[in-house]
């Protein structure tokens, strides 16, 4: 096994700058920072990777194609990899949605993760159809003595940071203290026993703990950012 999954969340979009919850496809498309952020990734020192993919919202497949032109690369859409899904939330941006999907966010990676969105998914339901998405790339590309490189897969944040800890065993306090910004990544490598290693969360490297004092869910409400980092 000589390549790595490079989870990444795609560039910064419209829906992100008005705060909104914006987790139904197509959703919104990507700004000219985001499309500047997402160049910024493919020149940032990364090797070519042998793979890209990208979910089905227009912001992850605008993200791609920024990046496969830098690298002249084809890009391929798969399914069930896109953003959480809000249900009764979806396209709110005020202080109130955002914090009941924080509050629920922050029970799933403290392990209630059968707990829904009012109307939307819970966290089971979005492993369902994520982590399966996740390990055909493995069984067909990485666990092939013949593959080398990096599969990269453009994604959205919140469901980024759920399917990584659960499949590498991440801390679900440091998930909730480290969301991930436009066009950073987790970078997943697979190891025996069909097991995972998270080998890099944005700009951070293992061991991960959790940052004492934080309250991730007041902050989110508080900030200015999205809340689906």
């Amino acid at each position: 096994m000589s390549g790595r999954l490079v989870l990444l969340r795609h560039g910064q979009s419209y829906g992100n700058v008005e705060r909104r919850l914006d987790t139904r496809p197509p959703g919104a498309a990507l700004t000219p920072l985001g499309r500047d952020q997402a160049r910024a990734f493919a020149r940032g020192g990364a090797s070519r990777p042998a793979m890209l993919a990208h979910s089905v919202a227009v912001r992850a497949s605008e993200t791609a194609q920024v990046i496969a032109a830098q690298f002249d690369l084809p890009h391929v859409e798969l399914g069930g990899i896109h953003e959480v899904q809000v249900g009764e939330l979806e396209n709110r941006n005020d202080d109130d949605a955002v914090a009941e999907f924080n509050a629920i966010y922050k029970r799933w990676q403290l392990g209630e993760r059968h707990v829904a969105l009012p109307g939307g998914e819970s966290a089971d339901e979005v492993l369902d159809r994520y982590v399966p998405v996740l390990t055909e790339l493995r069984m067909r590309y990485l666990d092939d003595d013949g593959w080398d490189g990096d599969i990269v897969v453009v994604s959205h944040g919140a469901a980024i940071r759920l399917a990584s800890a659960v499949l590498a065993g991440v801390d679900g306090s440091f998930v909730l203290d480290n969301p991930l910004d436009n066009a950073e990544s987790v970078v997943l490598a697979p190891i025996t026993d069909g097991r995972w290693s998270c080998v890099r969360w944005g700009n951070l490297t293992p061991p991960f703990y959790p940052e004492p004092g934080a309250t991730p869910v007041q902050d989110a409400v508080a900030s200015s950012t999205d809340p689906m980092g």
